[in-house]
Protein backbone atom coordinates (compact mmCIF):
# COMPACT_ATOMS: atom_id res chain seq x y z
CA UNK A 1 0.00 0.00 0.00
CA UNK A 2 2.82 2.32 0.97
CA UNK A 3 4.71 1.54 -2.25
CA UNK A 4 1.57 2.29 -4.30
CA UNK A 5 1.19 5.68 -2.60
CA UNK A 6 4.81 6.55 -3.29
CA UNK A 7 4.43 5.51 -6.92
CA UNK A 8 1.26 7.60 -7.32
CA UNK A 9 3.01 10.62 -5.79
CA UNK A 10 5.97 10.16 -8.11
CA UNK A 11 3.68 10.01 -11.16
CA UNK A 12 1.83 13.14 -10.03
CA UNK A 13 5.11 15.03 -9.58
CA UNK A 14 6.29 13.83 -12.97
CA UNK A 15 3.06 15.00 -14.63
CA UNK A 16 3.29 18.37 -12.88
CA UNK A 17 6.91 18.73 -13.95
CA UNK A 18 5.95 17.83 -17.50
CA UNK A 19 3.12 20.42 -17.57
CA UNK A 20 5.42 23.05 -16.15
CA UNK A 21 8.06 22.18 -18.70
CA UNK A 22 5.58 22.48 -21.55
CA UNK A 23 4.40 25.89 -20.36
CA UNK A 24 7.96 27.18 -19.94
CA UNK A 25 8.86 25.90 -23.40
CA UNK A 26 5.78 27.57 -24.88
CA UNK A 27 6.63 30.83 -23.11
CA UNK A 28 10.11 30.79 -24.63
CA UNK A 29 8.83 29.74 -28.05
CA UNK A 30 8.71 31.99 -31.09
CA UNK A 31 5.62 30.24 -32.50
CA UNK A 32 3.05 33.04 -32.47
CA UNK A 33 0.12 30.82 -33.52
CA UNK A 34 0.75 28.25 -30.78
CA UNK A 35 1.17 30.96 -28.17
CA UNK A 36 -1.98 32.75 -29.32
CA UNK A 37 -4.15 29.64 -29.05
CA UNK A 38 -2.59 28.61 -25.72
CA UNK A 39 -3.01 32.08 -24.22
CA UNK A 40 -6.74 32.05 -24.93
CA UNK A 41 -7.02 28.49 -23.66
CA UNK A 42 -5.43 29.49 -20.34
CA UNK A 43 -7.70 32.54 -20.23
CA UNK A 44 -10.84 30.47 -20.81
CA UNK A 45 -9.71 28.04 -18.08
CA UNK A 46 -9.35 31.01 -15.71
CA UNK A 47 -5.59 30.59 -15.37
CA UNK A 48 -5.20 34.32 -15.74
CA UNK A 49 -1.63 34.70 -14.49
CA UNK A 50 -0.31 32.23 -17.06
CA UNK A 51 -2.48 33.79 -19.76
CA UNK A 52 -1.10 37.25 -18.90
CA UNK A 53 2.48 36.03 -19.20
CA UNK A 54 1.77 34.45 -22.58
CA UNK A 55 -0.01 37.56 -23.89
CA UNK A 56 2.91 39.69 -22.67
CA UNK A 57 5.39 37.43 -24.49
CA UNK A 58 3.12 37.33 -27.53
CA UNK A 59 2.87 41.13 -27.71
CA UNK A 60 6.46 41.27 -29.03
CA UNK A 61 5.69 38.76 -31.77
CA UNK A 62 2.40 40.33 -32.87
CA UNK A 63 3.51 43.97 -32.71
CA UNK A 64 2.34 45.76 -35.85
CA UNK A 65 0.14 42.86 -36.98
CA UNK A 66 -3.66 42.61 -37.02
CA UNK A 67 -3.52 40.59 -33.80
CA UNK A 68 -1.71 43.34 -31.92
CA UNK A 69 -4.93 45.07 -30.79
CA UNK A 70 -6.49 41.86 -29.42
CA UNK A 71 -3.30 40.66 -27.71
CA UNK A 72 -2.74 43.95 -25.88
CA UNK A 73 -6.36 44.10 -24.73
CA UNK A 74 -6.37 40.53 -23.41
CA UNK A 75 -3.01 41.05 -21.77
CA UNK A 76 -4.63 43.78 -19.71
CA UNK A 77 -7.83 41.78 -19.18
CA UNK A 78 -5.84 38.78 -17.92
CA UNK A 79 -4.03 40.94 -15.37
CA UNK A 80 -7.37 42.49 -14.41
CA UNK A 81 -8.91 39.05 -13.84
CA UNK A 82 -5.82 38.08 -11.84
CA UNK A 83 -6.53 41.19 -9.71
CA UNK A 84 -3.20 42.80 -10.55
CA UNK A 85 -4.90 46.16 -10.97
CA UNK A 86 -1.74 48.28 -11.10
CA UNK A 87 -0.32 46.32 -14.08
CA UNK A 88 -3.73 46.04 -15.76
CA UNK A 89 -4.22 49.81 -15.53
CA UNK A 90 -0.89 50.30 -17.34
CA UNK A 91 -1.92 47.72 -19.97
CA UNK A 92 -5.25 49.41 -20.65
CA UNK A 93 -3.66 52.86 -20.79
CA UNK A 94 -1.21 51.63 -23.42
CA UNK A 95 -3.99 49.92 -25.37
CA UNK A 96 -6.10 53.12 -25.43
CA UNK A 97 -3.10 55.17 -26.64
CA UNK A 98 -2.13 52.65 -29.35
CA UNK A 99 -5.63 51.75 -30.57
CA UNK A 100 -8.00 54.69 -30.02
CA UNK A 101 -10.48 53.35 -32.63
CA UNK A 102 -10.40 49.71 -31.54
CA UNK A 103 -13.70 47.91 -30.82
CA UNK A 104 -12.15 47.17 -27.41
CA UNK A 105 -11.38 50.83 -26.64
CA UNK A 106 -14.57 51.71 -24.75
CA UNK A 107 -14.19 48.67 -22.53
CA UNK A 108 -10.48 49.42 -22.07
CA UNK A 109 -11.36 52.92 -20.89
CA UNK A 110 -13.90 51.64 -18.39
CA UNK A 111 -11.67 48.83 -17.11
CA UNK A 112 -8.82 51.31 -16.71
CA UNK A 113 -10.91 53.51 -14.41
CA UNK A 114 -12.13 50.40 -12.61
CA UNK A 115 -8.47 49.46 -12.01
CA UNK A 116 -7.78 52.94 -10.66
CA UNK A 117 -10.87 52.69 -8.44
CA UNK A 118 -9.90 49.27 -7.09
CA UNK A 119 -6.33 50.35 -6.34
CA UNK A 120 -7.33 53.40 -4.29
CA UNK A 121 -6.53 53.38 -0.58
CA UNK A 122 -8.48 53.83 2.67
CA UNK A 123 -9.32 57.42 3.60
CA UNK A 124 -6.53 57.51 6.22
CA UNK A 125 -3.86 56.95 3.55
CA UNK A 126 -2.61 58.85 0.49
CA UNK A 127 -5.47 59.81 -1.83
CA UNK A 128 -3.54 60.66 -5.02
CA UNK A 129 -4.97 57.62 -6.83
CA UNK A 130 -8.45 58.59 -5.62
CA UNK A 131 -8.09 61.97 -7.35
CA UNK A 132 -6.74 60.22 -10.47
CA UNK A 133 -9.70 57.81 -10.48
CA UNK A 134 -12.23 60.65 -10.09
CA UNK A 135 -10.64 62.56 -12.98
CA UNK A 136 -10.67 59.46 -15.20
CA UNK A 137 -14.31 58.67 -14.39
CA UNK A 138 -15.45 62.22 -15.11
CA UNK A 139 -13.55 62.24 -18.42
CA UNK A 140 -15.09 58.86 -19.36
CA UNK A 141 -18.59 60.18 -18.63
CA UNK A 142 -17.91 63.31 -20.69
CA UNK A 143 -16.59 61.25 -23.62
CA UNK A 144 -19.52 58.85 -23.80
CA UNK A 145 -22.34 61.08 -22.57
CA UNK A 146 -25.79 59.65 -23.28
CA UNK A 147 -24.23 56.53 -24.88
CA UNK A 148 -22.59 55.56 -21.59
CA UNK A 149 -23.79 52.04 -20.72
CA UNK A 150 -21.76 52.15 -17.49
CA UNK A 151 -23.29 55.38 -16.20
CA UNK A 152 -24.69 53.98 -12.94
CA UNK A 153 -21.46 52.15 -12.14
CA UNK A 154 -19.55 55.39 -12.76
CA UNK A 155 -21.89 57.34 -10.49
CA UNK A 156 -21.58 54.71 -7.75
CA UNK A 157 -17.77 54.85 -7.93
CA UNK A 158 -17.78 58.66 -7.88
CA UNK A 159 -20.09 58.71 -4.84
CA UNK A 160 -17.82 56.33 -2.92
CA UNK A 161 -14.59 58.10 -3.88
CA UNK A 162 -15.93 61.57 -3.11
CA UNK A 163 -17.32 60.24 0.16
CA UNK A 164 -13.85 58.97 1.04
CA UNK A 165 -12.34 62.42 0.42
CA UNK A 166 -15.14 64.00 2.47
CA UNK A 167 -14.39 61.69 5.37
CA UNK A 168 -10.65 62.35 5.19
CA UNK A 169 -11.28 66.11 5.45
CA UNK A 170 -13.85 65.61 8.23
CA UNK A 171 -11.63 63.31 10.30
CA UNK A 172 -8.63 65.62 9.90
CA UNK A 173 -10.65 68.51 11.36
CA UNK A 174 -12.13 66.31 14.10
CA UNK A 175 -8.64 65.48 15.28
CA UNK A 176 -8.31 69.04 16.64
CA UNK A 177 -11.58 68.56 18.55
CA UNK A 178 -10.31 65.31 20.06
CA UNK A 179 -7.12 67.10 21.06
CA UNK A 180 -9.31 69.73 22.79
CA UNK A 181 -7.85 72.53 20.67
CA UNK A 182 -11.31 74.03 20.17
CA UNK A 183 -10.23 77.24 18.50
CA UNK A 184 -8.30 75.34 15.82
CA UNK A 185 -11.13 72.80 15.61
CA UNK A 186 -13.72 75.44 14.70
CA UNK A 187 -11.41 76.96 12.06
CA UNK A 188 -10.63 73.53 10.59
CA UNK A 189 -14.29 72.50 10.33
CA UNK A 190 -15.26 75.82 8.75
CA UNK A 191 -12.46 75.37 6.19
CA UNK A 192 -13.80 71.90 5.32
CA UNK A 193 -17.15 73.46 4.36
CA UNK A 194 -15.41 76.35 2.63
CA UNK A 195 -13.57 73.85 0.41
CA UNK A 196 -16.70 71.78 -0.23
CA UNK A 197 -20.05 73.03 1.05
CA UNK A 198 -21.87 69.79 0.10
CA UNK A 199 -19.58 67.54 2.18
CA UNK A 200 -21.61 64.44 3.14
CA UNK A 201 -20.73 65.04 6.79
CA UNK A 202 -22.12 68.57 6.71
CA UNK A 203 -24.55 68.06 9.61
CA UNK A 204 -21.80 66.62 11.83
CA UNK A 205 -19.45 69.42 10.81
CA UNK A 206 -21.98 72.11 11.73
CA UNK A 207 -22.49 70.36 15.07
CA UNK A 208 -18.75 70.32 15.80
CA UNK A 209 -18.40 73.97 14.78
CA UNK A 210 -21.04 74.90 17.37
CA UNK A 211 -19.60 72.60 20.05
CA UNK A 212 -16.09 73.90 19.41
CA UNK A 213 -17.19 77.49 19.88
CA UNK A 214 -19.14 76.58 23.04
CA UNK A 215 -16.22 74.71 24.63
CA UNK A 216 -13.79 77.45 23.63
CA UNK A 217 -16.01 80.03 25.32
CA UNK A 218 -16.58 77.86 28.41
CA UNK A 219 -12.83 77.36 28.93
CA UNK A 220 -11.97 81.03 28.33
CA UNK A 221 -11.15 83.58 31.01
CA UNK A 222 -14.26 85.41 32.23
CA UNK A 223 -13.36 88.69 30.52
CA UNK A 224 -13.48 87.02 27.08
CA UNK A 225 -16.41 84.68 27.59
CA UNK A 226 -19.16 87.08 26.52
CA UNK A 227 -17.91 87.57 22.96
CA UNK A 228 -17.10 83.87 22.60
CA UNK A 229 -20.50 82.76 23.86
CA UNK A 230 -22.04 85.11 21.30
CA UNK A 231 -20.03 83.31 18.61
CA UNK A 232 -21.46 80.02 19.84
CA UNK A 233 -25.00 81.44 19.72
CA UNK A 234 -24.43 82.42 16.07
CA UNK A 235 -23.20 78.89 15.33
CA UNK A 236 -26.16 77.41 17.23
CA UNK A 237 -28.74 79.35 15.21
CA UNK A 238 -26.88 78.52 12.01
CA UNK A 239 -27.16 74.82 12.90
CA UNK A 240 -30.84 74.74 13.90
CA UNK A 241 -31.73 76.91 10.91
CA UNK A 242 -30.29 74.28 8.57
CA UNK A 243 -31.05 70.99 10.38
CA UNK A 244 -33.77 71.72 12.97
CA UNK A 245 -34.72 68.02 13.37
CA UNK A 246 -31.17 66.79 13.93
CA UNK A 247 -30.47 64.28 16.74
CA UNK A 248 -27.79 66.75 17.86
CA UNK A 249 -30.49 69.37 18.54
CA UNK A 250 -31.20 68.40 22.17
CA UNK A 251 -27.55 68.63 23.17
CA UNK A 252 -27.08 71.98 21.45
CA UNK A 253 -30.29 73.29 23.04
CA UNK A 254 -28.77 72.54 26.45
CA UNK A 255 -25.51 74.28 25.46
CA UNK A 256 -27.55 77.25 24.25
CA UNK A 257 -29.36 77.56 27.60
CA UNK A 258 -26.05 77.32 29.44
CA UNK A 259 -24.62 80.06 27.25
CA UNK A 260 -27.71 82.18 27.90
CA UNK A 261 -27.28 81.58 31.64
CA UNK A 262 -23.61 82.61 31.45
CA UNK A 263 -24.75 85.78 29.68
CA UNK A 264 -27.42 86.40 32.33
CA UNK A 265 -30.34 85.70 30.00
CA UNK A 266 -31.69 82.36 31.32
CA UNK A 267 -33.82 82.06 34.46
CA UNK A 268 -33.82 78.22 34.82
CA UNK A 269 -31.79 76.33 37.43
CA UNK A 270 -28.66 74.22 37.01
CA UNK A 271 -30.68 71.16 38.17
CA UNK A 272 -33.10 71.62 35.26
CA UNK A 273 -30.24 71.85 32.83
CA UNK A 274 -28.62 68.72 34.26
CA UNK A 275 -31.90 66.80 34.00
CA UNK A 276 -32.20 67.79 30.34
CA UNK A 277 -28.58 66.81 29.78
CA UNK A 278 -29.14 63.32 31.23
CA UNK A 279 -32.25 62.91 29.07
CA UNK A 280 -30.24 63.90 26.01
CA UNK A 281 -27.45 61.42 26.82
CA UNK A 282 -29.93 58.54 27.01
CA UNK A 283 -31.52 59.55 23.71
CA UNK A 284 -28.14 60.10 22.08
CA UNK A 285 -26.84 56.66 23.07
CA UNK A 286 -29.96 55.07 21.57
CA UNK A 287 -29.56 57.05 18.34
CA UNK A 288 -25.87 56.14 18.06
CA UNK A 289 -26.69 52.46 18.59
CA UNK A 290 -29.30 52.58 15.82
CA UNK A 291 -26.86 54.38 13.51
CA UNK A 292 -24.22 51.69 14.08
CA UNK A 293 -26.72 48.92 13.31
CA UNK A 294 -27.83 50.75 10.16
CA UNK A 295 -24.19 51.27 9.07
CA UNK A 296 -23.38 47.57 9.54
CA UNK A 297 -26.49 46.57 7.54
CA UNK A 298 -25.60 49.03 4.77
CA UNK A 299 -22.02 47.71 4.63
CA UNK A 300 -23.28 44.12 4.28
CA UNK A 301 -25.69 45.13 1.49
CA UNK A 302 -22.96 47.05 -0.36
CA UNK A 303 -20.56 44.09 -0.10
CA UNK A 304 -23.25 41.75 -1.42
CA UNK A 305 -24.10 44.11 -4.33
CA UNK A 306 -20.41 44.55 -5.16
CA UNK A 307 -19.87 40.78 -5.21
CA UNK A 308 -22.89 40.32 -7.50
CA UNK A 309 -21.70 43.08 -9.85
CA UNK A 310 -18.23 41.52 -9.93
CA UNK A 311 -19.72 38.14 -10.82
CA UNK A 312 -21.81 39.61 -13.65
CA UNK A 313 -18.82 41.56 -14.98
CA UNK A 314 -16.69 38.40 -15.06
CA UNK A 315 -19.44 36.50 -16.90
CA UNK A 316 -19.73 39.27 -19.52
CA UNK A 317 -15.98 39.37 -20.16
CA UNK A 318 -15.80 35.59 -20.47
CA UNK A 319 -18.69 35.57 -22.95
CA UNK A 320 -16.86 38.14 -25.08
CA UNK A 321 -13.67 36.09 -24.91
CA UNK A 322 -15.50 33.02 -26.12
Amino acid sequence: MKRASIAFLALALLALSSCKGEYEALLASGDADAKYQAAFKYFENKKYNKAAQLFESLSVLTSGTERDDTVQFYWGLSNYKFKDYYTAETNFTRHIENFPLSPFTEESRFLRIDCLYRSTLRYELDQSRTYAAIGAIEQYMDNYGTHNTKKQECLDMLAELNGRLDRKAYEAARLYYKMEDYKASRVAFRNVLKDKAENIYREDILYYIAMSSYRYAYLSVRSKQKDRYMTFIDDYFNFIGEVPESPYRKELDIMYKRAQKALGRYSGTDAELEAKNREFERTYRKIESEKEKSARKSAREKAKAKKLAESKKNETAEEKAQ
